[in-house]
């Protein structure tokens, strides 16, 4: 039988629907949502709290579009049973039954399904489910943890207290007595979590270059993997929980900062609750159609949850310049707010980062600072890169709220970036003899835009060269957008690729490339320009072997092994005087 919910998935931190652990789900497209549905949901998930003898907590219910969010609290050491709890509850609101067979609706672990039982065996099941998940010592340590105000952070293997240089983990089947902890030697570090639909990556990275300017060896997680003093750990996408519990846990690390992506925070939450700061860069239309995600409002709303990682005391950070986050900017949080002008971000207060004729102004309590001429700053490509210009207020003034001194701000924004090693993947730029080439990042239609502005003004009216691709996961009316912001620029070539390794996500290879490539034949392109060529390394290699003297390469690279191959060549032909015109070193 098909079933009535399309994910199911447990909550570990705060979330979207509440700020503590729990489940949710989303109903399948069709499900009968309505009102009396609703309130026979709530009724069962109540009824199995009294079952299971867990404590009351928050039960929410988000309508959207396509069906419901379903999600409620429970305790943080039986998820899996919750999760269970959570699609029992939705199969006798519906009232019908799973089929015999088991369905594992979270991949993570096997469990047996229960809602094809009847309601008091269904009971029976899930509490002895219960009673062998639960964890006391795990919560006993727990709560003895938030007691003394020292971080603990759980996963399925481990439990840490403290953090960075003063963590302490142990396996989970091998947990220590509340008094065997060594309490004294257990604290947490300073930390800073980022999140936004552009720019986190490179907040992070400036972010993290400034605590190790302030004399902290930083650790941070991002899209493009993990670091510790500017050296990588791991490669990959870890802009989720495990990530960041793998920087918090690492004992070289002394402050962290943590790229929080949309998904992590809509599939587990969050990770941190006493953050120094939260950072929010922006807003824009992306990842429409998951986990009931379907306007720029609630895109606003997923990224604010970064507000509950924040300590009591601690800063919110937010884009003066973006409406959607002036409309859902949380009551009651301290807030700062930078923007391109100073008068807009210091209009609604203090503190503000921003810019006012030409120099980069910061405004705290104490009164200004004066960070430096903004087109002198590297990142800002002579002041052209208008959205790392928003990118490096954001950062000065959450670095402000790490205790970072203005003058140390100042230093790091007149050298960061000047060397592509700095931000790589993210705007970086060569100089092959006339031939400008740009590497970048952007994976959106905002990203891009402004990756096509700062390409414009630096063309010199040779033609100009375009990679274009997209993740898989995304709805076609995304690809067409990122079409027409393409076409806008009126290339004179582009090359459709795929990107690679796990971007894919459900469609196959050329599939995306394919809708692109239509759609920037519709806005006007000759298919003789609109070469398909999936793989992003080997583009890239046409796009040189095509350019002539005065044209500009803007190379959207994403996937991380590719785009150390195409760096690498970049880098090799730079160094070896490399015009247009000449062959290319074999591949």
């Amino acid at each position: 039988m098909q079933l009535p919910f399309e994910d199911s998935r447990r909550l570990t931190g705060a979330n979207l629907y509440f700020d503590g652990a729990g489940a949710a789900q989303e109903t399948a497209p069709g499900a009968a949502v309505d009102a009396g549905m609703l309130l026979r949901w709530r009724e069962r998930i109540e009824q199995a709290r009294d079952a299971l003898g867990w404590p009351p907590g928050a039960i929410a219910v988000r309508t959207h579009g396509t069906g419901a969010s379903l999600a409620f609290e429970a305790p943080f050491d039986q998820l899996y049973v919750a999760t269970e709890v959570n699609e029992w509850a939705l199969y006798a609101a519906l009232g019908i039954r799973a089929g015999d067979a088991p369905v594992d609706a979270d991949a993570e672990a096997p469990r047996p399904h229960v809602a094809h039982f009847d309601d008091d065996e269904a009971l029976r099941q899930l509490h002895a489910l219960a009673t062998a998940e639960a964890k006391p010592a795990l919560r006993a340590l727990a709560e003895a943890a938030r007691a003394r105000g020292v971080p603990a952070h759980a996963d399925d293997e481990l439990l840490s207290i403290g953090e960075g240089e003063a963590a302490q983990a142990w396996p989970l089947d091998a947990l220590p007595t509340v008094d065997a902890v060594p309490w004294q030697d257990l604290r947490a570090i300073p930390k800073a979590v980022v999140t936004g639909s552009n720019g986190k990556t490179t907040t992070v990275r400036l972010l993290a270059a400034m605590l190790g300017a302030h004399g902290l060896r930083a650790g941070y997680s991002s899209t493009d993997g993990l670091f510790v003093d500017g050296v990588s750990v791991e490669a990959g996408d870890y802009s989720g929980p495990v990530g960041a519990r793998t920087v918090l846990r690492d004992p070289r690390v002394q402050s962290a900062v943590l790229e929080t992506a949309r998904g992590g925070l809509l599939r587990r939450g969050l990770v941190a609750d006493d953050a120094r700061v939260a950072v929010v860069t922006n807003v824009s239309a992306d990842h429409f159609g998951e986990y009931g995600i379907h306007s720029l409002d609630d895109i606003a709303a997923v990224k604010l949850v970064v507000a509950k990682s924040l300590a009591a005391d601690g800063l919110l950070v937010l884009n003066a310049d973006d409406v959607m986050l002036v409309a859902h900017a949380p009551p009651g949080r301290r807030t700062g707010w930078f923007a391109l002008e100073l008068g807009d971000a210091a209009a609604r207060g203090l503190p503000a980062c921003g810019v006012r004729e030409g120099r980069l102004v910061l405004v705290l309590a104490d009164g200004e600072h004066d960070l430096g001429v903004v087109s002198e700053m590297p990142l800002s490509v002579g002041g052209a890169a208008r959205y790392n210009i928003a990118n490096i207020a954001a950062a000065s003034l959450a670095a402000s709220a790490l205790g970072i001194a203005p003058a140390t701000i100042a230093g790091v924004l007149a050298r960061f970036g000047a060397r592509n090693a700095d931000n790589p993947g993210r705007l970086q730029r060569w100089t092959l003899g006339d031939v400008e080439v740009l590497l970048d990042y952007a994976h959106n239609p905002d990203g891009l835009q402004g990756l096509l502005d700062v390409a414009a003004g630096l063309r010199r009216g040779g033609r100009l060269a375009l990679l274009l691709g997209h993740a898989g996961n995304r709805l076609e009316s995304d690809f067409r957008a990122l079409a027409a912001v393409a076409a806008a620029a009126r290339p004179d070539r582009v090359w459709l690729k795929d990107i690679g390794g796990d971007y894919l996500r459900g469609r196959a290879s050329g599939d995306v490339a394919m809708i692109l490539r239509d759609a920037l034949h519709a806005a006007g392109m000759d298919e003789a320009d609109l070469p398909v060529c999936l793989d992003e390394a080997e583009a890239a290699r046409q796009a040189l072997a095509w350019a002539r003297a005065g044209d500009l390469l803007v190379l959207p690279v994403h996937e991380p092994a590719r785009r150390d191959v195409v760096v690498g060549l970049l880098d090799a032909l730079q160094a070896g005087g490399w015009r247009a015109g000449q062959p290319l070193p074999a591949g």
